[in-house]
């Protein structure tokens, strides 16, 4: 008994710390919170490429659910897509590829064509190789669309953090 009134103090300790950690919500307000506006106002740029085709629908995907007036910056993508064979047999054929999917993003404002954010988000993929050339290449493919998603999600994350950091810096009107 005395042991579950320590654990249920210690709870109660440490939740009292965890208030006070000054810990808030990325998205507060919703869809009509401060980052969600500010999300609202990013272009995204053509990105050549499938890769890019894919980087920026799935980017697309997120940023349309916040909904801005117009556009305040201008986000432009880099891509570097790579497959890299890594496991081969003793006949020299490869058994196992790795693809890798690199972007460099830029958020430009759109006022005074200054960017604002540089920085890069990427992921990588293990594909097996099959004897069915078929099988490998829709492995290939699964894994390139798979890869969008997860860098867009970084980039997007990445957005957020700005965005928040912008209206916590960006005076009062």
């Amino acid at each position: 008994m005395t042991r579950m009134i320590a654990r249920i103090a210690t709870l109660v300790a440490l939740s009292a710390l965890l208030a006070g950690c000054n810990l808030r919500p990325l998205y507060a307000g919703g869809t009509s919170g401060v980052v969600a506006s500010e999300l609202g106002n990013v272009e995204i740029e053509p990105i050549a490429g499938k890769a890019g085709w894919l980087l920026r629908n799935a980017l697309k995907d997120q940023l349309e659910a916040f909904e801005g007036q117009e556009a305040k910056y201008r986000l432009t993508v880099a891509l570097e897509d790579k497959i890299a064979g890594f496991g081969v047999r003793s006949d020299d054929r490869i058994t196992r590829e790795r693809r890798t999917l690199r972007a460099r993003y830029q958020l430009v404002r759109l006022s005074d064509s200054v960017v604002v954010l540089d920085a890069t988000a990427g992921s990588d993929a293990g594909i097996d190789v099959v004897s069915s050339e078929y099988a490998t290449l829709a492995a290939e493919d699964t894994a390139l669309e798979n890869l969008a998603n997860r860098v867009s999600n970084q980039i997007v994350t990445r957005l957020s953090l700005f965005a928040r950091t912008e209206a916590n810096t960006s005076p009062e009107p």
